[in-house]
């Protein structure tokens, strides 16, 4: 996992090699419309050119800049307090029963179609994997399931390798809403099952596709053969779900789904080394890889997932429209543990929840402790980062 929040500030910045090799990257592979523009907020953040404020203290003089941030999804500065505000959220919906982890990938013959048609081949592993489960949790149990999906793309290489991670309820409330019923322990279903099920809803889901011609511009399926070698291929390959011990408790369900939902393809935790012609970065086990800087970009920006596509999704129990019977679930399940008390974001600041994940004190001066005064400023602020990228792509 990335490392976790730390009280100081990481030794280098993606922002700093977006801002000196972008142009590079963009010399040698075209850009979509989402890269660019995640690129160039990336590089913008927390910089003068988005604007901020001036922390001062009123007792001692002391002085500090704030800058504001770009909020984009794929930043990897810009994700702890949403991570902690999308945790309290999601507490109140959260059923006080083990849940299982499992995790559905796309198989490495739909890379390829993966990174042509995102949209169109997520979606797909999205609806196949939780028609999987709805389909098992009927037939199985005789019970409507509760999961959440997080879809990620990447491997701590940052290579190409779409999954989506799934944390479901050890059992579902009965098809007629009469009690709930529980699973296995041990395991939620066969995983073989499942992947046979993955496999021919994703296949069907492919068919229907490209019998509409979402995959018209495909270049190996100019051969009009070739989406039926794709599909034979398919056939013939096994498709495993990979499937955790469940978590017993609901406060570690919320901190894994934390640390999931809102990760995105590196953090700048994992940077070890930047140099003008390389960049070394953490992966597993304690290992390092060393790429170039267009290299280093190039991995990172194939992790852009397309605008409004939803990464992560709700369904059964979880799922937004499914509140009376959520409640009703709820009658039925003797809590093992306590819910888990999470603070709604309402009731707290911004900067007590910063101060909670970093330790870091926004409200006083590190100087004398006495309060700090924001005082807005439309000048571009002193010792602000150069940066001479547009807004817009």
């Amino acid at each position: 996992m990335d490392c976790p929040v730390s009280t100081g500030r990481p030794r280098f910045d993606i922002a700093d090699l977006v801002r000196r090799h972008r142009a590079a990257l963009e010399a040698e592979i075209p850009l979509t419309l989402s890269q660019r523009r995640v690129l160039s907020a990336i590089a913008l953040c927390r910089t003068a050119a988005l604007g901020g404020h001036v922390d001062v203290c009123r007792s001692c003089g002391f002085e500090r800049p704030a800058y504001n941030s770009c909020r984009n999804r794929h930043c990897p500065k810009c994700q702890a307090l949403r991570q902690e505000r999308w945790i309290a959220a999601r507490s109140a919906r959260l059923l006080s029963v083990p849940h299982f982890h499992l995790v559905f990938t796309l198989p490495s013959e739909l890379r390829a179609l993966g990174h042509c048609y995102p949209r169109e081949i997520f979606g797909a592993l999205f609806s196949a994997a939780s028609q999987t489960l709805l389909e098992l949790g009927d037939t199985r149990l005789g019970a409507r399931l509760g999961f959440t999906m997080v879809l990620h793309t990447w491997t701590r290489e940052l290579g190409f390798h779409p999954h989506v991670h799934a944390l479901v309820t050890a059992g579902g409330l009965a098809t007629d809403g009469s009690r709930w019923v529980q699973s296995s322990r041990k395991y939620l279903f066969p995983v073989k099952v499942m992947g046979m099920l993955l496999r021919g809803k994703m296949m069907a889901a492919l068919r229907e596709l490209h019998a509409r011609r979402a995959f018209a511009s495909f270049e190996d399926f100019a051969d009009p053969e070739g989406f039926d070698r794709l599909m034979n291929k398919l056939a013939r390959k096994s498709w495993v779900v990979y499937a955790k011990r469940p978590f017993r408790r609901v406060d570690h369900v919320l901190a894994y789904l934390g640390r999931y939902t809102h990760r995105v393809g590196i953090a700048n935790s994992r940077l070890v080394n930047v140099q003008d012609d390389e960049v070394t970065f953490r992966t597993k086990n304690g290992k390092t890889i060393t790429v170039t800087p267009v290299e280093f970009l190039r991995r990172f920006v194939q992790h852009v997932l397309p605008d409004g596509f939803h990464k992560i999704r709700h369904y059964g129990l979880y799922a937004g429209a499914a509140e009376d019977a959520r409640l009703a679930a709820r009658g039925y399940i003797a809590p093992a543990s306590p819910p888990p008390s999470v603070t709604s974001p309402a009731e707290r600041t911004w900067g007590e929840q910063l101060h909670d994940l970093t330790g870091r004190d926004v409200h006083h001066c590190p100087s004398c402790g006495g309060l700090l005064e924001a005082r807005l400023v439309s000048a571009p602020l002193s010792r602000a980062p150069p940066c001479a990228l547009e807004l817009a792509p």
